[in-house]
């Protein structure tokens, strides 16, 4: 299956919490290849793609953040008009609703790549492959 482990982190609306996190990810050679983070006056979620997650969340845990792991679907498609409009049809049309979903680099020739977060990633990976809308794995992101 095409499952990629998603860190989330609560954290503290507050000057250097962002600092002091990616200084945990520095001293521990961890490599961030997407992130989002979404927030509110008090607090935010910071949610990362990393080249080692449960190396991740071991130190993440002993540095006393909360932590989640969840997983999610990464999606390589064409960077160009409309080719994200092709996997939002494609998951509309089979009643597949997404959370939230957010994009990042791809040093791949002519492609975006895009993180979602779906009310059923099995269906989604399913009718995703059968529209040849490329999935991409762990090991895939993990080494760009």
């Amino acid at each position: 299956m095409y499952l990629i482990k998603q860190i989330s982190i609560f954290v503290e609306n507050k000057p250097g919490r962002l600092k002091a996190m990616t200084n945990i990810l520095k001293e521990n050679n961890i490599d961030i290849r997407a992130l989002s983070i979404a927030d509110t006056k008090d607090f935010g979620i910071l949610r990362l793609i990393v080249n080692d997650p449960d190396k991740t969340c071991e130190v993440l845990k002993n540095a006393e953040c909360t932590v989640t792991i969840t997983e999610v679907l990464a999606v390589g498609l064409e960077d160009k008009p409309g080719g994200l409009s092709v996997v939002m049809d494609t998951l509309f049309e089979n009643s597949i609703s997404v959370e939230y979903m957010y994009a990042f680099f791809s040093k791949l020739e002519g492609q975006a790549s895009v993180i979602l977060r779906v009310n059923d990633n099995k269906m989604a990976a399913d009718v995703l492959k059968n529209a040849n809308i490329k999935l991409l794995t762990s090991e895939e992101i993990y080494n760009m």
